[in-house]
């Protein structure tokens, strides 16, 4: 992809998997795995008002001194820029766009990430916090940083998500690509 037609994006919720960014943005290739440093990993909903698609509090990041968030950077096409926006309400107000400097094992990377606004803090219903469990181990993140994950405390939600039925089938489609691929 030429570089003036694409942006890289730090994703550290449940764009972290990447059957889950691709529903919406098919042009999300991985570019490495990195982590920013004096934030840490907070979910909420905006202005108190709960996620009608994952039912719970959503994931953002906050300026705390020595603490850290793991993540992806994706490469995307230009194309993609509004579908992630809408994705992360920006016209709503519920995320400002940012651009943050993420470390990886080679150099220091601009990267745009999502911010939420007003954030009054919530819980993760379970199904939302498996899906960045799930992206963190697809992408190899630090186990330690995984296991960070797997003890935070959801709000126990244990209904139904559409979100999940069409991330179920996208997975679906991914294991068959895979195995096809195998008896090539």
């Amino acid at each position: 992809m030429n570089s003036s037609h694409t942006f890289l994006y730090f994703a550290y919720g449940s764009n972290l998997l990447k059957e889950r960014l691709q529903l919406k943005n098919p042009s999300a290739v991985v570019h490495c795995v990195a982590k920013l440093k004096d934030y840490k990993l907070v979910f909420g909903n905006w202005k108190g008002l709960a996620s009608d698609r994952w039912h719970g509090g959503v994931a953002t990041i906050e300026f705390s001194p020595g603490n850290e968030v793991w993540g992806v950077v994706w490469r995307m096409n230009m194309s993609d820029l509004e579908s992630l926006d809408s994705q992360e309400s920006v016209k709503l107000g519920a995320y400002s766009p940012s651009e943050v400097l993420v470390k990886t094992q080679g150099q220091d990377l601009h990267s745009r990430t999502y911010i939420m606004n007003s954030c009054i803090y919530a819980a993760p219903s379970p199904q939302y916090l498996k899906v960045i469990m799930m992206g963190a181990e697809q992408n190899g993140l630090p186990k330690d940083y995984q296991e960070k994950l797997k003890s935070i405390d959801t709000n126990r939600y244990e209904g139904q998500l559409s979100v999940m039925t069409d991330l179920g089938i996208a997975l679906r489609k991914a294991r068959e690509r895979g195995s096809h691929r195998l008896d090539a």
